[in-house]
């Protein structure tokens, strides 16, 4: 229902567009993430990593801020960021540098800031021989979840950033399914924790079955059989970003919009609700870029957490997971193998990360001596996407998040 909610208003937003003369598109231009870097005045450069399994990733930088603008300086410490589910390194940026965009905030405090997008986001949908589009293809290239996203996607970015810069060790800030690829990647790769200075997750998803977002409750009983998931979400690839999106979100979004409210419940019923903290001027500049592309294959294992409980690889059913896994059920992963230093920051409004499943994953990495701790976001009505479009969130997540940054530079 959310989902055709979401088509609704944004086929009102294109017939409103086009009753107001918007036909030639005049006012209708969105930057991505490269243009809204530009024009705020900050440097950026883009990079293409190859994933060990043929994907190509584009990764964004912004080398330094305003407050050194004649140029890097060397042997700069670097942060990371990873964004969340249908999202794209977009979210660090997309709220400007006026509103306190972790993107700008770190470049201007002297850090070399890389933003991740991983496989099947707008900025990552090639593969050295996969066609996303061709149907003799098309299936082999969307197989994965975010199971394969941390294994693959994630080292290979924090590779090439390491090799790139010369530096032994980074920061690690994901929000969401960036906090997801970061936990498997760590308990399945345990070599990466030597290779964070810091971990940081907003928003920490792992074990999900208290969430309390609809739209995650309505799917997750589709996950087995999968094609009725797939019949809802579309075969394959979900929410590609196009131009009809593009156009319908941002007219029905903008100021001058009479549906723009039904925008801003359309996101709360996804995330919860906190008015207060929405800037809805930055709505339509959003979701231009959101959703920004995934594999149906990250909502059914999402699906899958939720049913189950557990924190743990792909249910293929009990014949293949015997052949993949040597057991019925699917293996949790291993949380105990993190030794990397991590925060969580979590709220009690985040329809999708809820108080008492974080409190699980901290009873599960709280033995870990390098633990930083569980941070209570002060704020009782903050929500999922507030951690990136709120109008307070400087002061709520971000400072803190810079400041333990800075106790764990090298």
């Amino acid at each position: 229902m959310i989902k055709f909610s979401i088509l609704t208003f944004l086929i009102l937003g294109v017939t409103y567009g086009f009753s107001r003369d918007f036909s030639s598109k005049d006012g209708f231009n969105p930057l991505n993430v490269v243009d809204m870097i530009v024009t705020k005045g900050y440097p950026v450069e883009s990079y293409e990593v190859q994933t060990e399994d043929g994907y190509l990733l584009t990764m964004h930088r912004i080398p330094y801020g305003k407050t050194n603008e004649s140029g890097p300086a060397p042997n700069k410490p670097v942060v990371f960021l990873q964004h969340g589910l249908l999202s794209s390194s977009t979210d660090w940026v997309v709220i400007g540098p006026d509103n306190g965009a972790l993107g700008y905030l770190l470049a201007d405090a002297g850090y070399d800031v890389w933003m991740g997008n991983a496989r099947g986001n707008v900025w990552s949908r090639k593969h050295v021989s996969l066609n996303p589009d061709n149907p003799l293809t098309r299936h082999q290239f969307w197989d994965f979840s975010w199971h394969e996203i941390a294994i693959y996607d994630i080292p290979a970015m924090i590779d090439f950033i390491l090799k790139t810069t010369g530096r032994a060790k980074l920061h690690y800030v994901g929000h969401s399914q960036g906090t997801t690829v970061l936990f498997v990647m760590l308990s399945l790769k345990p070599q990466y924790s030597d290779k964070l200075l810091s971990a940081q997750a907003l928003a920490p998803v792992a074990f999900m079955s208290h969430l309390e977002s609809p739209f995650v409750q309505a799917i997750a009983p589709l996950v087995n059989p999968l094609d009725l998931l797939t019949n809802l979400l579309g075969v394959d690839e979900f929410a590609p970003t196009n131009e009809a999106f593009e156009l319908g979100g941002y007219l029905a979004c903008q100021d001058a919009s009479p549906i723009q409210g039904l925008c801003s419940n359309i996101l709360f019923l996804m995330f919860g609700f906190d008015p207060p903290q929405l800037n809805e001027t930055i709505i339509p500049t959003f979701l231009a870029n959101a959703p920004a592309g995934a594999s149906t294959k990250q909502f059914a294992h999402y699906g899958q957490l939720v049913n189950s409980g557990n924190f743990c690889q792909y249910d293929y059913g009990s014949v293949t997971n015997m052949i993949k896994y040597k057991s019925a059920t699917p293996p949790a992963y291993p949380l105990d193998q993190i030794t990397a230093p991590i925060a969580l920051y979590y709220s009690d409004n985040d329809w999708l990360s809820a108080v008492v499943d974080v409190m699980n994953l901290v009873s599960k990495l709280s033995n870990n001596d390098n633990f930083i701790g569980a941070f209570h976001v002060a704020d009782p009505n903050f929500n999922h996407l507030d951690y990136l479009l709120a109008i307070d969130v400087k002061f709520l997540v971000y400072d803190d998040v810079i400041n333990i940054i800075k106790i764990h530079d090298e």
